[in-house]
């Protein structure tokens, strides 16, 4: 904000060169003779010359005006800011800003003040000023009219009283406070101004709005206002609005305002179709684990969970519940087989894969290097076990799945770091950052991300030549890879094992056959990008998918090297060969 020693320093420009003036801040250490104007100018001009960001700078005067309040301002501090309110609007677009602040302000300054001594006359100012905002004779925002209701905790008497004192000047209307305030509330319902109305509401005890009004903003999707309502008006507007949500299937917001509400014996059927929601949202995240944990032993959730694992083609992981918690009467793997097929998703037969080689000893490390050096495009994908605990380290990287023409290779590199920490870096410096093959990711940046963190050290994880990812191919990324795959290929990938454990060793067979799946559909999904990349596909109304552009270097040196250019100018002519 530019504070220092109370003083406020400001860039001037004079002459054409910028010296630094300090504007003496005497009367903000002294308020007896500062009226609110000169007050409010001076707090704008700390705002308008302050060299942080608008929120800091909010925050930071915030915190000063709240300390000069007790520095003696006249007549109180309560009706000096009163005052100022009344004065606000003449300084146009910094009139609602500056009136949330010194609001606020105010606030704070009365949590710690013992007593301001001009709490009646500030309440009376502030009454008549709501009275004026609310008929137009002063422009404030309708949210600030509430801020200056709560702060000076002006009731309905108070209202009263200034409106008795307007009747005999002949400045307002006869109606009673009550009446005079329903209407400017009811004005406020009319214009959807919903959660200004509710305040109003609460803050005036009025309590004749009802289910109607309640059911009016939930329509407007006003869920905020609603609830706050429903909070005020107690457990019967409560309970209907449990029943408003559950009819929505916003079992979510059912949920917390049943549990906020100690409402669990009026809607037990509600918070277990939730719970039941919640574990379905984690299984399609393939966060089984997380899932389980959430079921806290509850024999009904963990067999909702087993029939989800069913569901999903999760033999291991309906036999690992079963088994747990000793479930019986459920399908057992080969049973589940057969009641799963009709969801079909791809397989390594499908995309031709031969085989699957595990590597995690010298001699294999050597021989995929050599065999996937041989080919010019490679599928690139990772693996590493879930971490659940908020705010810690995700874990190292734990395999590294690179799928050659017919062959996917995974890679132990939690191992292999452990045993030949240099001749992996080689043999993967060889393959990560040659010119001749073309890598192929799947949002490759997260990877990239986290394999540098895992294995710093390593030089092959710093720099990648030729990687082209996928995602950046396509304009609508939805459904990630599997949905891309059935987008392209005709059918998905089955991603239940995601989030599965990749330290442990051996892995299974499906959790190898999901790896690999990974790399090797991203071929696929290339050669069907490179088929129609040509013009000629135009006219058979396919849409040219342009990808040479996205294919990037993580070096160095930001220079495209000859080798690069070199390959892209061979790729162009293969691709323009019949």
């Amino acid at each position: 904000m530019g504070f220092e020693e109370k003083a406020i320093k400001l860039q001037v420009k004079k002459d054409k060169t910028c010296q630094t003036e300090t504007i003496c801040v005497h009367a903000f250490n002294d308020l007896t003779y500062v009226p609110p104007v000169m007050f409010l100018y001076l707090l704008k001009e700390c705002y308008f010359h302050g060299n942080l960001k608008a929120t800091k700078k909010f925050r930071a005067l915030q915190q000063q005006v709240c300390h000069v309040l007790h520095n003696s301002p006249q007549p109180g501090p309560a009706t000096f800011v009163a005052y100022c309110l009344y004065i606000l609007p003449i300084f146009g677009p910094y009139c609602e800003g500056f009136s949330h602040l010194i609001v606020s302000a105010l606030h704070r300054f009365l949590k710690t003040a013992a007593t301001t001594g001009d709490s009646l006359e500030a309440k009376s100012l502030a009454a008549r000023l709501f009275l004026y905002i609310i008929d137009g004779f002063i422009d404030h925002d309708e949210r600030i009219a509430v801020k200056i209701l709560e702060v000076f905790d002006v009731k309905l008497t108070d209202v009263e009283k200034v409106l008795s004192q307007l009747k005999v000047q002949n400045d307002c209307r006869s109606d009673c406070a009550k009446i005079f305030v329903e209407q400017y509330i009811f004005g406020l319902i009319e214009s959807q101004s919903y959660m200004t109305a509710v305040n109003l509401l609460e803050h005036f005890s009025i309590r004749q709005s009802g289910e109607s009004f309640l059911l009016k903003m939930m329509e407007k999707k006003q869920f905020r206002a609603a609830e706050k309502w429903a909070m005020f008006m107690g457990k019967p507007m409560l309970s209907i609005l449990v029943q408003e949500y559950a009819d929505r299937n916003m079992l979510k917001n059912a949920y917390v305002i049943i549990k906020k509400n100690n409402l669990l014996q009026e809607f037990p059927d509600v918070h277990h179709k939730y719970k039941e929601s919640a574990l379905k949202k984690l299984a399609e995240k393939a966060c089984w684990d997380v899932a389980e944990s959430k079921t806290n032993g509850n024999r009904q959730l963990v067999e909702y969970l087993v029939y989800l694992a069913m569901e999903a083609g999760y033999s291991e992981k309906v036999d690992e519940l079963c088994n747990r918690y000793s479930l019986e009467g459920f399908f057992k793997a080969k049973e589940l087989e057969a009641s799963f097929l009709h969801r079909r998703f791809l397989n390594l037969n499908e995309l031709v894969v031969e085989d699957i080689i595990w590597v995690d000893e010298v001699d294999g490390l050597c021989k995929a290097t050599c065999n996937i050096e041989g080919s010019k495009v490679a599928g690139l994908d990772c693996e590493w076990k879930p971490n659940y605990v908020k705010g810690s380290k995700p874990n190292k990287v734990s395999i590294m799945q690179i799928a050659s023409d017919k062959m996917v290779f995974i890679f132990d590199l939690i191992k292999l770091y452990k045993d030949v920490p240099d001749v992996l870096d080689k043999c993967l410096s060889r393959i990560l950052k040659s010119p001749r093959i073309l890598k192929l990711g799947y949002n490759f940046q997260c990877d990239v991300k986290q394999l540098a963190q895992s294995y710093g050290d390593l030089e092959c994880f710093k720099s990648y030549n030729m990687l082209l990812d996928i995602q950046n191919v396509f304009k609508d990324p939805r459904g990630g890879l599997s949905g891309l795959a059935e987008k392209i290929l005709g059918a998905g990938l089955n991603k239940t094992r995601r989030n599965s454990d990749w330290e442990q060793r051996p892995l299974t067979r499906n959790q190898l056959e999901y790896a690999a799946l990974d790399a090797a559909v991203l071929i696929q999904i290339f050669f069907h990008v490179r088929d129609h990349s040509h013009p000629a596909d135009v006219s058979e109304r396919h849409d040219k998918i342009e990808w040479k552009s996205h294919i990037v270097s993580y070096i160095d040196n930001p220079k495209k090297s000859k080798k690069e250019s070199n390959v892209r100018k061979e790729l162009e002519v293969e691709d323009n060969e019949p």
